[in-house]
C-alpha cells in the first residue's frame, strides 16, 4: 500500500463517519477502529524496510515549478510516530466506544477524531516543509473541534478558543521560519534541508529561522510560558485528552524539535533557548501538578513536565540525550495514555474527577486500581517499569554533560527536584484516589467498567511492564531505528540494561523516590489542615494571565481602531477603501517607475469615439440621476456597462465581452433587489443650506477621486498595451495553448489548464461567498416599523403599491402592469439553456466557457423567479443551489485528482479524440470536466445569492401584509367594542 494511503484513509473514514446515522455508534466505532488498526498494521509491516536507516519516499507532482510537490517520507523516527498515532488511536477508539454517551453526537466525534488522526499522520510523514506546516495547522483546527466537542459548555468553548489561538499563532511563526529555511537551503524538501545543516547554521538568517521554528514547536508542545492552554483543554472528552497528550498534538512540538535537531541543533542559541525552556517547563509543570484537585488537571500538568523533560534532553546538544528523548517519547505515550483512560473510567463510574471527594476506590474497582497504580509508578520512575529507564538516562545526561561549571552543578539538582515532584504527584494519584476509607458522597456508586473498556489500559500497562523488565529484547531494535534519523548519522553507544551498577544516576533516582514520598506526605498534612488552596508562586508566573491581558489589550486596540476608522455610512467606507487602493497602487510606481511602451498606435476611429462618448454620457447621467431616480440611474449604468462590453469586443477580447455582458445582467438584477431596501426620500423637505453645500463638496471630492482612479487605471492599461509584443508573457500562452492545452481559445485554455489551480481557488471563494450570503440572510428578520416602498414601486399607481405588498397578488398584478405574460418568460428558459450549452461546448476553441455559460443559464432561471415568484419555481422547477455548488466543487476537484491518479501533477489536462456514430470525430479534453464544475458552481452561487435576497423580499412582504392584517383586525375589534358599549348605554 502506498504511503499516501496512511494519510488518506483516516480522512476518508472521517467523511464516511460524518454521514452515518447518530444511532449507529457500533458502526462508527468499528469503522474508526478498523481504519486505525489497518494503518497501524501496514506501518508495522514497513519496519524491515526502514530498520537499517533506509528512507521510504513517495513523491506526487503538485507544483513542480515551485518545488511544492507532495512528498510522503518515512524513516525510523516517522515510523515510530506512525505506530503511536495509529496504535494508540485504535485503542482510544475502542475505549471511546464505551465512554461516549448514546446522547452525544457520536458521528461528529469520530469524524473529528479520524480527521485529527489523518492530520497528525500528515505531520509525521511529510517530506516537504510547507506540506508539514499545512498538516500542522490542520492538527490545530481539528483539536479545536475536539476540545470544543461539548460546545454547550463554556469551559469547552473557552479552552478550544485558547488552544486554537496559541497553537495557530505559533503555526504562523513556524511558517515564517520554514520560509526562511527554504530560502537558505533553496528547497523545502526535507531531505535537502537535512543535508544542508552546515549551510543553515552558518547563515546570517539562522537565528531568525531558529526562533520562529521554536515558537511554533513551543506553543504546540505547551512549553513555558505557553503551557497554560493545555490544562484548559481538559474540557474535551477523556478519549480526546488521552490521545492528545500521549501520541498527537502536544507531541507534534517535540517531534519537530527532534526532526530538525540535525539541522538547527548543536549551537549555543539552540542550547540556551531549547534547554532553558525545557528546564523551566519541567519544573513549572511538575510543581503545578502537585496542587491539582482534578484528576485530568494533574495529568495535564504532568504532561507539561514530561514534555519539558523531552525538550531539555533535545536541547543538551548531545546525541545520547537525543536518543534518551526519543525513548522517553515512547515511554510517556504508553503510561500517559493508560492514566488518562483510567481517569476517564473513574469519572465514568463514580461521576466525579475531584480528588478531594475520591477515596478508597480499590475496594470497588480493584482491577482499575491495580492498572492505574502500575501506570503511575511508571510515570514516577519506579524501577522495573519503562519510565525508570528513560528517566535514568535523563539523569545520566545531566550528570555527564560537558558544559560550564554552573550548568553542570545546577542541572543535576534541577533534574532531581523534578523527579521529586514527579513522585509526589504520582503518589497523590495513587494514594488519595485508591487508598483510604471508601468514599460515601459520590454521585454514582463506583464499580468496574465493561471489560472491553478496560482492555486498552491493560495492553498499555502490560507494555510498561515488558519494556521495564526486558527493554533490550522488547524495544531495543525499534529504538535504534527511531533514534538513528534524529542524531543524523551514527548512533552513540548506549545500553538498555535494567542494572548499570551503583552510580550517580541511580542515586539520583532513589533520592527522587524518597524525597517525593516525603514531599507528598508533607503536602498531604498541610492539605488536611487546610493550609494549601492554590499553588504558591503559580499566580505570579501564570502564562494564562499574560495571555488574557494581551488578548484584552488587543481587543481594546481593535475596538479603538474600529471607532477611529469605521463608520455606519457606506460612502465613507468606500472612500477609505479607494484612497488606500490608490496609495497602494501609486507608491510602487513612484518608487520604481513605470515607462510607456514605444509600440505604435492605431488611427483613431470615429465609431470608437462615439461608443466612448455614449459610455461616458451614461456614466455621468447615472451619477446625476442617482439623486432623483434610482431606477433610471441603474438603467444608465447598464448602458455604460454595455459600452464597456463593446470596448472589449473592439480590442479583440470576445470572451471578456461575453462575460461583461452577462455580469451586467446579473448585477442589474442584484441591484434591483437591493433597491427594495433603500429608504424613501422625503422630497417635500427642502435641504438646509449647510447640508446642500456639504453635499456639493462631497460630490466634488468623489468626482476628483473617480477621475484619479479611472485615469490611473487608463494610464496603466495604456502603458501595458503599448509595450512591444515580444516583451509580453502572452506569447507563452499563444504558443502553447493548442499544443499543450488542446484548444485555440487562449483565454479559456489559460483558465482551465495553465492557471487551473488559480481558477479552482476562485470558484471555491465564490462558493464560500454564496454560502455566506445565504447564512447571513436566512436568519434575517425585517424591522418592526413599516418599510418604505422602493422608488420604482412608488412610481406605480397607489392600488398597485398595495397589491405588490401582498404576495398572493404581487405576481398577477406586476405581470399585468408590465404587459409581459409569464408563459413567454418561461419559454426563455430552454432558449437560455440552449445558448448556455452552445457557449459551454465551444468554449475551448471559440469564445465561451463554463463561467459565461453558467451566468447565461442563471439568468434564465432568475427570470423565472422574477416573473413567476419563488413559490411557483420551487413547486414546478425545483433548483437546489447548494447541490449545484457541491457538484461543481466535486467535479473540479475530481478532475485534478484524476490527473494525480494517472501520475501527473494536479489538474494536468489531457486530450483525446473519440469517434461517435453519426457524429464523427469529437475532440474531448479533460479540462471540459473541470469547466463543467465551474459551470455548475457559477449557477449554484448566482442562484443562491439572488434568490436569498428575493426570499427576504417575499418574507418582508408577508411580514408587513400580516402586520397590516393584524392592525385591521385590532381596529375592527375596537370599533366593535365601541358599538357594543354604545348599544349597552
Amino acid at each position: 500500500m502506498p504511503l499516501v494511503y496512511l494519510i488518506l484513509l483516516p480522512f476518508a473514514a472521517s467523511l464516511l463517519a460524518a454521514l452515518l446515522p447518530a444511532n449507529a455508534r457500533n458502526t462508527e466505532s468499528t469503522l474508526a477502529g478498523v481504519v486505525a488498526l489497518v494503518c497501524c498494521v501496514q506501518a508495522a509491516l514497513l519496519f524491515p524496510e526502514i530498520a537499517d536507516g533506509d528512507v521510504l519516499r513517495q513523491e506526487i507532482a503538485w507544483l513542480p515549478s515551485l518545488g511544492l510537490n507532495l512528498v510522503i517520507r518515512m524513516d525510523g523516527f516517522a515510523w515510530m510516530f506512525c505506530m503511536l498515532v495509529f496504535g494508540i488511536g485504535a485503542l482510544v477508539v475502542l475505549y471511546a466506544r464505551y465512554y461516549m454517551s448514546p446522547q452525544d453526537p457520536v458521528p461528529r466525534f469520530f469524524s473529528f477524531f479520524m480527521a485529527f488522526m489523518g492530520a497528525m499522520a500528515g505531520v509525521v510523514l511529510s517530506g516537504n516543509l510547507i506540506q508539514l506546516v499545512f498538516f500542522w495547522e490542520l492538527t490545530s483546527l481539528f483539536s479545536f473541534l475536539l476540545i470544543g466537542y461539548w460546545h454547550h459548555r463554556e469551559d469547552a468553548r473557552r479552552g478550544a478558543r485558547m488552544a486554537l489561538t496559541v497553537t495557530g499563532t505559533g503555526g504562523l511563526a513556524l511558517l515564517a521560519g520554514v520560509l526562511i529555511l527554504g530560502h537558505i537551503v533553496g528547497s523545502y524538501d526535507l531531505d535537502h534541508v537535512l543535508a544542508a545543516a552546515e549551510l543553515v547554521r552558518a547563515h546570517p538568517l539562522y537565528l531568525w529561522a531558529l526562533v520562529l521554528v521554536l515558537l511554533g514547536a513551543f506553543t504546540k508542545s505547551a512549553q513555558f510560558p505557553f503551557q497554560f492552554w493545555l490544562p484548559n483543554a481538559m474540557a474535551a472528552p477523556t478519549p480526546v485528552s488521552s490521545y492528545l497528550h500521549s501520541a498527537t498534538m502536544v507531541k507534534a512540538g517535540v517531534f519537530l524539535l527532534a526532526r530538525l535537531w540535525p539541522v538547527l541543533g548543536d549551537t549555543e542559541p539552540w542550547f540556551w533557548l531549547v534547554g532553558g525552556t525545557g528546564l523551566a517547563t519541567l519544573l513549572v509543570g511538575g510543581y503545578a501538578a502537585m496542587f491539582q484537585n482534578d484528576l485530568k488537571g494533574l495529568l495535564a500538568y504532568s504532561t507539561i513536565s514530561h514534555l519539558g523533560l523531552i525538550t531539555l534532553l533535545l536541547g543538551l546538544n548531545s546525541p545520547l540525550a537525543a536518543v534518551a528523548a526519543v525513548f522517553h517519547i515512547m515511554n510517556h505515550a504508553t503510561f500517559k495514555a493508560s492514566l488518562f483512560m483510567a481517569a476517564g473510567i473513574i469519572d465514568h463510574e463514580s461521576g466525579t474527577r475531584d480528588i478531594t471527594r475520591l477515596s478508597g476506590l480499590r475496594h470497588m474497582m480493584p482491577i482499575t486500581a491495580t492498572l492505574a497504580t502500575v501506570a503511575s509508578a511508571a510515570m514516577a520512575g519506579v524501577p522495573l517499569l519503562n519510565g525508570f529507564l528513560s528517566k535514568e538516562m535523563f539523569f545520566a545526561e545531566t550528570v555527564f554533560l560537558d558544559t560550564t561549571p554552573m550548568v553542570a552543578t545546577v542541572l543535576p539538582v534541577a533534574a532531581t527536584v523534578a523527579g521529586v515532584f514527579s513522585v509526589a504527584y504520582s503518589l497523590r494519584f495513587i494514594v488519595d484516589v485508591f487508598w483510604g476509607p471508601p468514599a460515601t458522597d459520590l454521585p454514582l456508586t463506583p464499580h468496574e467498567p465493561p471489560h472491553w473498556m478496560r482492555v486498552p489500559v491493560e495492553l498499555l500497562v502490560c507494555a510498561c511492564l515488558v519494556v521495564g523488565v526486558v527493554p533490550a529484547w522488547s524495544i531495543g531494535r525499534f529504538l535504534d531505528a527511531a533514534a538513528l534519523p534524529v542524531v543524523g548519522g551514527t548512533l552513540p553507544a548506549f545500553s538498555l540494561a535494567v542494572w548499570h551498577g551503583l552510580n550517580t544516576p541511580l542515586v539520583m533516582s532513589f533520592v527522587a523516590l524518597i524525597g517525593g514520598a516525603a514531599l507528598y506526605q508533607a503536602l498531604r498534612t498541610q492539605r488536611r489542615l487546610g493550609r494549601i488552596e492554590d499553588p504558591p508562586l503559580m499566580r505570579h508566573i501564570s502564562g494564562r494571565r499574560i495571555f488574557e491581558v494581551l488578548l484584552t489589550l488587543l481587543t481594546r486596540a481593535a475596538r479603538g481602531g474600529r471607532r477611529l476608522l469605521s463608520t455606519h455610512r457606506l460612502q465613507w467606507q468606500m472612500l477609505w477603501l479607494l484612497l488606500f487602493t490608490l496609495a497602494a497602487g501609486t507608491l510602487p510606481l513612484l518608487m520604481g517607475g513605470m515607462r510607456l511602451g514605444g509600440r505604435g498606435t492605431l488611427a483613431l476611429s470615429p465609431t470608437f469615439v462615439l461608443v466612448w462618448l455614449l459610455g461616458n454620457t451614461c456614466a455621468v447621467a447615472a451619477a446625476w440621476q442617482a439623486k432623483y431616480h434610482r431606477l433610471a440611474a441603474l438603467a444608465l449604468m447598464g448602458g455604460a456597462g454595455l459600452c464597456t462590453s463593446i470596448t472589449f469586443l473592439w480590442f479583440s477580447a470576445p470572451d471578456l465581452a461575453l462575460t461583461q455582458l452577462t455580469v451586467e445582467v446579473v448585477t442589474t438584477i442584484l441591484i434591483l433587489l437591493g433597491l427594495r431596501w433603500l429608504p424613501k426620500r422625503d422630497e417635500n423637505l427642502p435641504p438646509a443650506p449647510a447640508s446642500a453645500t456639504l453635499a456639493r463638496a462631497r460630490r466634488l471630492r468623489d468626482m476628483v477621486l473617480s477621475i484619479a482612479a479611472g485615469g490611473g487605471m487608463a494610464w496603466l492599461a495604456f502603458a501595458m498595451m503599448s509595450r512591444p509584443f515580444a516583451e509580453s508573457t502572452s506569447t507563452f500562452f499563444l504558443e502553447r495553448a493548442l499544443t499543450e492545452g488542446g484548444g485555440t481559445n487562449v483565454v479559456n485554455v489559460m483558465l482551465v489548464d495553465f492557471r487551473g489551480f488559480d481558477t479552482f481557488g476562485e470558484i471555491v471563494v465564490l462558493g464560500i461567498v454564496a454560502l455566506t450570503v445565504y447564512a447571513l440572510l436566512r436568519r434575517f428578520r425585517p424591522a418592526g416599523e413599516a418599510m418604505d416602498l422602493p422608488e420604482q414601486q412608488r412610481a406605480l399607481p397607489a392600488d398597485l403599491q398595495t397589491d405588490l405588498l401582498n404576495p398572493r397578488h404581487a405576481q398577477d398584478t406586476a405581470v399585468g402592469y408590465l404587459m409581459v405574460p409569464a408563459v413567454l418568460v418561461r419559454l426563455l428558459l430552454p432558449a437560455t439553456a440552449l445558448v448556455a450549452c452552445y457557449l459551454f461546448l465551444r468554449g475551448h476553441d471559440q469564445p465561451g466557457g463554463g463561467f459565461v455559460a453558467g451566468l447565461v443559464f442563471s439568468v434564465g432561471l432568475v427570470l423565472q423567479y422574477m416573473i413567476s415568484g419563488t413559490e411557483w419555481v420551487e413547486a414546478h422547477l425545483p433548483v437546489f443551489p447548494r447541490r449545484w455548488i457541491a457538484t461543481g466543487l466535486l467535479l473540479a476537484l475530481g478532475t485534478g485528482l484524476g490527473a494525480l491518479a494517472w501520475g501527473y501533477p494536479f489538474l494536468t489536462s489531457h486530450m483525446m479524440h473519440i469517434d461517435l456514430p453519426l457524429v464523427g470525430q469529437v475532440h474531448v479534453a479533460s479540462a471540459m470536466f473541470f469547466d463543467s464544475g465551474v459551470f455548475a458552481l457559477v449557477v449554484g452561487s448566482t442562484l443562491m445569492i439572488l434568490t436569498a435576497i428575493a426570499h427576504q423580499s417575499v418574507r418582508s412582504h408577508r411580514y408587513h401584509a400580516r402586520l397590516q392584517e393584524e392592525q385591521e383586525l385590532a381596529m375592527a375589534a375596537v370599533v366593535s367594542y365601541d358599538d357594543d358599549a354604545q348599544e349597552a348605554r
